[in-house]
């Protein structure tokens, strides 16, 4: 029987050499047993003259690697990318794929990319980690050792970028990290991120499982097993997000115009939004992270333990606010799968690397207040110096614009190069000044003056068990 390469690499041990891969260039090698990727052709909507590569390392992740027309390592950039989600079930390209399109801004920029699926689907945020850190590796082991490495984080990724630049940096750090050379990183770039942590950034949808249940009484239905909401759902459950769905619009008329609903429906979703201070089309995507998701952490993540809690909440916004506070289920974190979920998904705050954060004021995926907590968490760990932190006037939460985040890469770049520690005003000026291809005028839409306000003030506070955060001492 004749081994497959990937497969013979995970069994020796070795690097297998591959069409396309440069090795003789390559200042680094492959992590031990994976094989370097092939050459491939690139997805649709890549720029003319890129050179694709792509393959699946020894843990499963799959990856794409993207270069540049005239790209050379010896002044090109690298921007490896940590993906949003997180998506569960198994990992597939086509998820890696979707990437490098939705992101081939970077490569029009000049910039050479590189994005992992991950080897898991789920919320492991130090596994994913894990995963992009080996992508790096491989990417330099193929198309060699670049001037600057950029590393970026969207939406749930952006917590996996946070985390990676505590780890991922000096000896000291990471002792893992002995070799002499340049280091993985040179500056870290956050956008729409979810950067409170999955302690504090997943509260909201707490609350509205608990409120929507009060409301409409029918996730579970009951004649249905009844269960603590922060599990999520059952294992041995068969819903679908079409039956959530179903149920969502029969209650609260979420998927009808609003001529179409009943003034039951209406007030209901009304009551609803003003609560957990949600838009109308927020709700069920929210409602589906809420189930989905709660179940992952919940029930594989931490076997069973619900680390989601309303404890001391006081709900407002309902026509009768005692009725509400006095029917809505009422949960109690436990401490340990708390602080086990805070372990792998909470930033220390403990910022090594130039990071520039840019997010859109009125994003409902990830509420911009996230932004305020993580500036107060990086203060606490005395690293404001390495944080800035630039705000726009965008609601879309998965994408903003190309002028914004190719001037997000410059500034950082000049900030690691020349020292020029960039700001909001900077920034959009920057912007401004693109050429006519990136569509400055209207693709610009910083908000100079603009600051969040607090986490509190959007998601109501509750008493919870005090998560340690590895590095930050806490008053």
């Amino acid at each position: 029987m004749t081994l497959n390469p990937l497969l013979s690499a995970l069994l020796l041990g070795t690097t297998v050499l591959t069409a396309g891969a440069q090795s003789a260039q390559s200042a680094s090698s492959a992590p031990s047993g994976t094989a370097l990727p092939t050459a491939a052709p690139c997805p649709t909507g890549i720029p003319e003259g890129t050179r694709c590569l792509n393959g699946r390392d020894y843990l499963g992740a799959y990856y794409w690697i993207a270069v540049p027309k005239d790209w050379a390592p010896e002044t090109g950039v690298l921007v490896v990318h940590a993906h949003g989600g997180p998506a569960l079930g198994e990992p597939t390209l086509a998820r890696s794929t979707a990437d490098l399109q939705r992101w081939s801004v970077m490569l029009r920029a000049g910039h050479a990319w590189a994005g992992s699926s991950f080897r898991q689907g789920g919320v492991e945020v130090l596994a994913a980690a894990e995963d992009t850190e080996r992508l790096r590796q491989l990417t330099l082991a193929a198309i060699g050792q670049p001037r600057r490495t950029v590393l970026h984080g969207q939406s749930w990724g952006a917590g996996v970028a946070a985390r990676m630049a505590e780890r991922y940096v000096t000896p000291d750090i990471d002792p893992r990290r002995t070799t002499p050379g340049p280091l993985p990183y040179d500056a870290v770039l956050l956008t729409s991120g979810v950067l409170a942590g999955g302690t504090r950034s997943y509260d909201v949808r707490i609350d509205l499982r608990v409120v929507y249940q009060a409301l409409c009484n029918n996730h579970p239905k009951p004649e249905e097993s009844a269960y603590p909401l922060g599990m999520g759902l059952p294992l041995e459950s068969k819903l679908t997000r079409a039956e959530l769905a179903e149920r969502a619009d029969a209650c609260l008329g979420v998927q009808r115009k609003p001529a179409e609903r009943s003034a039951a429906q209406q007030q209901r979703l009304n009551t609803l939004t003003r609560v957990v201070k949600l838009p109308e089309n927020e709700i069920l995507p929210h409602l589906n992270w809420a189930t989905w998701h709660f179940q992952d952490i919940s029930m594989r993540k931490l076997k069973g333990r619900n680390p989601f809690g309303n404890e001391g909440v006081q709900y407002s916004g309902s026509p009768d606010d005692a009725a509400l506070n006095r029917d809505v289920q009422r949960l109690r974190a436990d401490p340990a799968a708390l602080a086990e979920l805070g372990r792998d998904t909470d930033p220390t705050g403990r910022l090594l690397l130039p990071t520039l954060t840019l997010h859109g004021t009125d994003d409902m995926t990830a509420f911009v207040e996230l932004e305020s907590h993580f500036r107060d968490n990086v203060a606490e760990a005395g690293a404001a110096d390495k944080l800035v932190q630039v705000y726009t006037a965008d609601r879309e939460h998965s994408y903003s614009s190309d002028a914004q985040y190719v001037s997000a890469v410059g500034a950082l770049l000049d900030w690691v190069d020349k020292g020029s520690k960039p700001d909001a005003a900077s920034l959009s000026q920057r912007c401004k000044a693109l050429p006519a291809q990136w569509q400055p005028a209207s693709g610009c839409r910083i908000r100079v003056d603009y600051q969040p306000a607090s986490l509190d003030s959007r998601v109501p506070p509750r008493r919870r068990a005090e998560v340690a955060t590895p590095g930050v001492k806490r008053p």
